[in-house]
């Protein structure tokens, strides 16, 4: 494995911040369209450029083949149903929390898989990577610094 660079380092960045702003540009879409309507955009707009990369790359697409219908529970459970579950709870709480909330997601499956997979290479430095990680979600739901009564919507 090759050693990061700073390249590497803003593009993380980058990513990071593309992603959490995809919670508070939910919270505006909701305002405007359902979340049927969002999980349905968000999977249009993020196919297109990977059908022009296929293309352009001239790889064939599985998708297409006569197991079509497994491709399709599969990017139904794990695009459709997350991104229209995502849109319609945050309709209910604030984009900041959703995110904090989300970000729970990959140290949970980190912390599973060990136990379902059990992982040989899990060492020091990946048990404080997710002590860490564990500690600023705790940090920040903790003494009611980010949750409270005015992090969600209240819809009379």
């Amino acid at each position: 494995m090759r050693q990061p660079k700073l390249i590497d380092y803003i593009l993380l960045t980058v990513l990071a911040l593309i992603w959490a702003s995809a919670f508070f540009n939910i919270k505006i879409a909701t305002y405007s369209f359902g979340p049927v309507t969002i999980a349905f955009l968000r999977v249009f707009f993020g196919a297109i450029p990977v059908l022009l990369l296929c293309y352009y790359k001239n790889i064939k697409i599985e998708a297409f083949s006569k197991d079509w219908h497994w491709f399709a529970m599969i990017g139904f459970i794990n695009l459709v149903a997350p991104f229209f579950l995502i849109a319609y709870g945050v309709k209910s709480v604030q984009s900041n929390l959703a995110a904090i909330l989300m970000s729970t997601t990959p140290l949970s499956s980190t912390v599973l898989g060990i136990f379902i997979q059990k992982m040989k290479r899990f060492n020091l430095v990946k048990t404080i990577g997710i002590l860490i990680g564990f500690s600023g979600i705790v940090f920040l739901f903790s003494d009611n610094l980010l949750i409270d009564e005015n992090n969600f919507d209240q819809h009379y």
